[in-house]
């Protein structure tokens, strides 16, 4: 290993500095604070000037920490996708693709579940609000580029080969049934659990 790839491999492994956990707060406090601006006035109706002020920052700093309003929201999406291949990369090495996507899905289900009403005022906002709504369709492609390598490993295909389609289609098919599922939790408010909703839908797919 060379002197900079050692160094670099070291810093990789180092705690985050000061300056990127004040960062990582601030971040914490403006989603915080900005959910329950959402949920007490809609999306639409709370400004980021609103959102700026209740934290104690310029509208210009609180753009340093998120691009676009959307992005505050948004931004969770990322983790959730990290977690769901993280998840699918730890299943065991003989499980079918198909359950493996299934209980990859875990992650989020026992999450959303642990905190329903936030869960659903969450995805009920990604449904109403076009500009999420295209946003979260946006999140969950690159969710798929997460997804593909591992399940072509399964599948025991190369994922740089294109004209074997059969990761993507199962990738974007079990996210298109998270989807589906996550729909349905949300129109019936919770009373039947996300799990079962998306066994249901996954398993439909699988008769």
């Amino acid at each position: 290993m060379t002197e900079t790839a050692r160094t670099a491999a070291e810093s990789a492994g180092k705690p985050p500095g000061l300056r990127e956990r004040m960062r990582a707060t601030v971040r914490a406090e403006v989603v915080d604070v900005a959910h329950r601006l959402f949920t007490e006035q809609g999306f639409d109706r709370t400004t980021v000037d609103q959102i700026a002020a209740e934290v104690g920052l310029s509208r210009a700093s609180l753009f340093r920490y998120f691009g676009t309003k959307e992005q505050i929201v948004l931004g969770r999406l990322e983790e959730s996708g990290r977690l769901i291949a993280e998840a699918l990369a730890a299943r065991p090495d003989d499980e079918r693709p198909w359950e493996a996507l299934r209980r990859s899905f875990d992650v989020l289900t026992r999450r959303n579940e642990q905190a329903p009403e936030q869960a659903l005022t969450y995805l009920r906002m990604l449904q109403e609000t076009p500009s999420l709504r295209a946003g979260h369709h946006e999140k969950q492609l690159i969710w798929q580029g997460l997804l593909v390598p591992e399940i072509a490993r399964r599948l025991g295909v190369s994922p740089d080969r294109p004209e074997d389609t059969r990761p993507s289609a199962l990738a974007a098919a079990a996210l298109a049934c998270l989807d589906v599922a996550s729909t349905g939790w949300v129109a019936c408010e919770g009373t039947v659990p996300l799990a079962e909703l998306l066994d249901r839908a996954m398993g439909a797919l699988s008769e």
